[in-house]
């Protein structure tokens, strides 16, 4: 494919950017993000579809995956490192794969994005099934190492998806659930990093979240399994428990100290227990 054509490759709209001021080139590329997310809501019925069938999947033992490279790969690791935090699973249930390994994540790794067969070579150390999703993520939606991970997890029966930027590029027409976000040309020409990113990082939000809390990961607006790893997270566990129980804080301090889980408290607390018994 002649990548030159890509919509994401055009010409920015804007010219001689190093002539404007501080405050025009801030306005304009604010401007430009405005737009983004109208592109992702257009795109919520394709979200939709690829988030029923990686709830699907899960339910039934299912993982999902994320490949990509460069911006794209860093941001499907970053999501998939988020969930363990937020919603208290296992860091194996989303995994982000980047071309060029964890070191790609700082500094890029040459022609890491280009080799075709090294996705499903990083896939198969995580022994991929047919239980499990892949989503490739790719701006260009032309990347060798996200086209052919795509390409192998079909061989073996995997439910493939993919979020990219152009209209009907190669990754999209490889896949079985394809996200389309046609953000447009970038502020600087071809810096996907931008409006291209900016939006497969909504998509992913919206991805993970929708999916954890169809999974049960979420109580009613609240992270109930969020790790309680530092001091900010183990108050905000306070505060949930005291407005979920119309409890004090000195009472709501001692139940967590006890129990360590908000679930666990709210869950148990609720529907089995008088306070005399749960503390």
């Amino acid at each position: 494919m002649d990548t030159s054509k890509l919509t994401t490759e055009q010409p920015s709209k804007y010219n001689d950017l190093e002539k404007m001021d501080t405050l025009k080139l801030l306005t304009n590329i604010n401007l430009e993000d405005q737009s983004v997310a109208f592109t992702v809501e257009k795109a919520i019925p394709s979200i939709n579809k690829l988030v029923d069938v990686i709830v699907s999947k899960m339910k039934k033992g299912g993982r999902l995956f994320y490949i990509g490279a460069g911006t794209s790969g860093r941001l499907g690791v970053l999501d998939a490192s988020e969930c363990p935090p937020t919603f208290g699973v296992s860091d194996d249930w989303v995994i982000g794969l980047i071309a060029g390994g964890d070191g790609a994540l700082r500094k890029a790794v040459e022609n890491a994005e280009d080799d075709i067969n090294l996705a499903w070579e990083d896939l198969s150390e995580y022994n991929i099934c047919d239980k499990d999703v892949l989503i490739g993520i790719a701006a260009s939606g032309t990347t060798p190492y996200v086209i052919g991970g795509i390409r192998n997890a079909k061989q073996h029966n995997i439910v493939t998806g993919c979020i990219t930027c152009n209209k009907n590029s190669p990754l999209s027409l490889e896949v079985d659930y394809s996200i389309e976000l046609i953000v447009g040309t970038e502020f600087v020409t071809g810096s996907t990093r931008m409006k291209a990113g900016t939006a497969q990082k909504l998509v992913l939000n919206m991805i993970s979240t929708a999916v954890m809390i169809k999974l049960g990961r979420v109580l009613g607006n609240k992270m109930v399994d969020m790790q309680l790893s530092n001091k900010k997270l183990t108050k905000r566990g306070i505060k949930m428990i005291m407005d979920e129980l119309g409890v004090d804080k000195e009472l709501a301090s001692q139940l967590l100290l006890k129990h360590k889980s908000v679930r666990k408290i709210l869950d148990e607390y609720k529907t089995k227990f008088g306070i005399d018994n749960f503390i």
